[in-house]
């Protein structure tokens, strides 16, 4: 389960929560008068969300039987860049 951190949390116990992250693979969400603001997670989750979402991207930019009109492409484009900012805070 990923636990929620204040930005006072996190700065009080910046030592703490990285030895946790890195030796028990412990999660944090750090948040800000209660709105996610960043994550803390081991760098080997962080590595694989980075390449779940290359891997995404190449399916997404894959070429198709039709061209996308300008339209399409840049929604498809912001889409993909949400799902990745998304899966960066999970």
């Amino acid at each position: 389960m990923i636990e929620k951190l204040t930005t006072l949390d996190f700065r009080q116990h910046l030592g703490d929560l990285l030895n946790r992250v890195a030796l028990r693979h412990d999660e944090f969400i750090i948040e800000r008068k209660g709105k996610p603001l960043a994550a803390m997670v081991p760098v080997e989750k962080f590595r694989q969300l980075e390449q779940f979402a290359r891997l995404h991207m190449a399916d997404a930019l894959a070429p198709r039987k039709t061209a996308l009109s300008q339209k399409d492409a840049d929604a498809l484009a912001d889409e993909a860049k949400h799902r990745s900012r998304k899966l960066k805070a999970h």
